[in-house]
């Protein structure tokens, strides 16, 4: 098989893209062009929806584009949910328990570095979150050296931790939310479940459904991405049956969601500037976030999953080796008789 066809060669050129786009937003954010920049990324474009507003390139990419990305990880996810890896409770409740430890510990460690200090303790959600796009794109950079099963376990881990931190900034962050547009969110998820209940296996209803659930939640004032997750759970996935609903719809996006979406988001969304140089880097917020994110993000979740196992809460997932689940097998092989 040749490299061009090769997926994981295909993979690893989707993270190394995504990895281009990013350095070429912070050289262009702390740039002579940033003005330029930024005024490009947020130019109205003509287009105003209810609620939201006139559109602009970065809104299209971060609350539009992105609900596609998410869309594709939720159908990931839904087929490993009910076919693959994910298929018992015992393997869901891995990447759940892990999840909620990456997003403890890492809002703990921002809280202790500002001191429990308002306003900054408000910010306690930013290291809370994983960035889902970044995180499979450097797991892009792996190709086939990383087991699939490492990789479904953090891409699960990486959608329950978004949708925790959605669910953070609906009850937490955010002061308007419009009860009419969720209901509508809500009746459209119920339409479309009965689709599939009711055996339509044609995908433009679905894709329909899909558009209008994200101006209903868009509206409503809550991330829009989180509809991209939910359209997923709605698309029948056809087990049985000779072609499945929801395969070919992940087959369709994945290359422009992987070559196109990913860095495009990467572009108008790693553009971190530094206006105030190594003060701003050393300021409380910015090491709490560091912090949070580098080592409570870590410790959270591998201590979880350690746990988890340990205790027999969980079950390691085939193909993954580690000292801790070693010592366990050890363990169990020398008290049995």
């Amino acid at each position: 098989m040749s490299a061009a066809h090769d997926p994981s060669a295909e993979e690893r050129n989707a993270g190394l893209l995504l990895i281009a786009a990013s350095a070429i937003a912070l050289v262009l954010a702390n740039s002579p062009l940033a003005d330029a920049w930024h005024h490009l990324l947020e130019a109205p474009l003509g287009i105003e929806l209810p609620r939201i507003g006139l559109l602009t390139p970065h809104l299209v990419v971060a609350d539009g584009l992105m609900a596609i990305f998410f869309l594709l990880v939720g159908l990931e996810v839904k087929r490993e949910w009910l076919e693959g890896r994910l298929s018992t409770p015992a393997q869901r409740r891995l990447p759940i328990l892990a999840a909620a430890g990456g997003m403890a510990l890492p809002a703990l460690v921002y809280l202790i570095a500002v001191d429990f200090d308002f306003p900054a303790a408000r910010g306690w959600a930013i290291p809370a979150a994983t960035d889902i796009a970044f995180a499979i794109g450097v797991l892009a950079l792996l190709g086939n050296r990383a087991p699939p099963a490492i990789k479904l376990l953090l891409v699960t881990i990486a959608i329950a931790d978004d949708v925790g931190a959605v669910a953070i900034i609906a009850l937490a962050y955010t002061n308007d939310l419009n009860v009419l547009a969720l209901a509508v969110a809500a009746g459209l998820t119920v339409a479309m479940m009965a689709m599939s209940r009711a055996g339509v296996r044609s995908l433009a209803p679905y894709l329909v459904g899909f558009g209008l659930l994200w101006l209903a939640v868009m509206a409503s004032g809550i991330h829009a991405t989180i509809a991209g997750v939910v359209a997923a759970i709605t698309v029948p996935i056809g087990t049985g049956e000779q072609r499945s609903p929801l395969k070919h719809l992940e087959h369709a996006i994945h290359p422009w969601v992987m070559f196109g979406i990913v860095p495009l988001f990467g572009l108008v969304s790693a553009g971190v500037t530094f206006p105030h140089g190594a003060a701003a880097l050393l300021s409380p917020i910015t090491l709490g976030v560091a912090a949070g994110l580098f080592l409570g993000k870590q410790v959270g979740v591998f201590g979880a999953l350690w746990l988890a196992v340990r205790a027999g809460f969980a079950v390691k997932p085939e193909g993954l080796a580690g000292p801790s689940f070693t010592a366990r097998r050890s363990c169990a092989a020398s008290a049995s008789p």
